[in-house]
């Protein structure tokens, strides 16, 4: 069986039963999704998983039960996508090429917004070397997608901005289709600068419908409070000199710090 990952420990996952791959995505389809997101300390949190465990399953890989995620984002010079969310523009945009990294998985994503203002989420998947680049079948996905939404942006124009890197674990309720993830060892890069989420704490994510689920009530419970927050803003903020404050800046500076503790990101070396 495969070592709990220090944050599957400090969970408690190993009470919950598991789930595989498709139990998880079958339940996702169930319904239009809502995200809502909190940050809440890692004690608080097991007692989240715990309040959770006679309703929900966790995502369980060979015996693994987090996965090490890694995604560079991509943006213009000006910082065109970043300035779309800060300023709450109506066409706001995202690429990024995301991998798995215990699996050597790789996709490119572009999230838009459709028409009613709900996020919509564009894959194609990716060889692993691929990964922190867009190569041409990359960038004529992309295109395509930013065409269609109307975004004024092609590839072309794109460079890497930020990596964020952290740990993540998936919890699903199989039957009504609302689902948890639990995000820790947070960190964002840019350049030589670093910035990590306070290891104390983890951003919780609920997915689920327009109605707060079972989590979103817990976590009312356990004096949680909803939260606006993006990984990739909050790291472009924080990392690059120069930009306007912002409601995220501010935010971010109560939980994340520019010298986060040094700490393993991967539990096992990426497939090839």
């Amino acid at each position: 069986m495969t070592p709990a990952s220090p944050l599957a420990a400090g969970l408690g996952l190993s009470a919950l039963r598991g789930a595989t791959l498709a139990e998880v995505d079958a339940a996702a389809a169930l319904q239009h999704r809502t995200d809502r997101k909190y940050l809440i300390p890692l004690d608080r949190a097991r007692l989240l998983v715990d309040g959770l465990a006679d309703s929900h399953h966790v995502l369980d890989l060979a015996g693994r039960r987090t996965t090490s995620y890694l995604s560079t984002y991509f943006d213009t010079e000006r910082l065109g996508a970043w300035r779309a969310h800060v300023q709450r523009r109506r066409r706001r945009w995202k690429v990024r090429t995301r991998l798995y990294a215990e699996d050597g998985l790789c996709r490119v994503e572009v999230k838009t917004k459709d028409g009613r203002g709900a996020t919509v989420k564009h894959a194609l998947k990716a060889p692993t070397h691929a990964y922190g680049r867009l190569d041409d079948s990359a960038a004529e996905f992309i295109d395509d997608v930013l065409r269609r939404a109307a975004v004024p942006v092609t590839t072309a124009a794109l460079s890497p901005a930020v990596e964020i890197r952290y740990v993540r674990a998936a919890l699903a309720d199989l039957d009504h289709g609302t689902r948890v993830t639990l995000d820790g060892a947070l960190t964002c890069h840019h350049g030589e600068r670093t910035a990590g989420l306070d290891p104390g704490h983890v951003l919780v994510e609920t997915k689920g419908g327009t109605r707060p689920a079972p989590a979103d009530r817990l976590l009312l419970r356990l004096g949680a409070r909803p939260v606006s927050l993006s990984k990739y803003i909050v790291g472009q903020s924080l990392l690059t000199p120069g930009l306007p404050d912002n409601d995220v800046r501010r935010l971010a500076r109560a939980h994340f710090t520019a010298e986060p503790p040094p700490a393993p990101l991967l539990e096992r070396t990426p497939a090839a």
